[in-house]
């Protein structure tokens, strides 16, 4: 019973102490800061992109779930090259192949490290139990998706497996 109790007040610490994304400022792609406590209200869907992958595609479903939850939903891609090479462009041409290839409108952030040694501090908070209070996930390639609640505090995670248009996600936004 001891253990038991020790266990809960831990969990109830890690929680209570875990920082809202909201306290995040991160590079937008076009070099001005995305303040995201400037979405508080609103779910945020965090997504690592990248230009020349299998799961590229997975951008239009981005931007139709954008437009059509927009109200209660803000999307923001982070492109990262870690994955196979995949995102090698500068920002001007991720931006410019985002634009033309899918119509891309939602906020798209400076090209990061999702995972090893420079891991942006954004992606430690995403993927560190001991950060969020919630989860601990493994980047292990394109497309993850993290979803975080009105309050800013972490609801699930994706894998690139899972389309930002599926149930599993738009179940978290009707």
């Amino acid at each position: 019973m001891k253990s038991i109790l020790s266990f809960l007040c831990m969990a109830i610490a890690i929680f209570s102490s875990a920082q809202s994304i909201h306290s995040f400022k991160v590079k937008g792609i076009d070099g001005k800061q995305i303040n995201l406590a400037a979405y508080k209200g609103k779910k945020i869907l965090i997504v690592n992109t990248a230009s020349q992958c299998g799961y590229t595609p997975q951008y239009e479903a981005l931007q139709k779930v954008y437009k059509q939850y927009g109200n209660k939903l803000v999307i923001i891609g982070f492109p990262c090259n870690q994955f196979g090479g995949q995102e090698p462009g500068t920002n001007e041409e991720i931006v410019a192949f985002c634009e033309k290839n899918f119509g891309v409108n939602f906020p798209l952030a400076d090209k990061i490290d999702v995972k090893g040694a420079q891991i942006a501090p954004i992606y430690q908070w995403l993927t560190q139990k001991a950060k969020n209070g919630v989860l601990d996930a493994s980047i292990g390639w394109n497309f993850n998706k993290f979803l975080l609640d009105e309050n800013g505090k972490m609801l699930a995670y994706f894998p690139s497996s899972v389309k930002p248009d599926g149930a599993e996600i738009l179940a978290y936004l009707k």
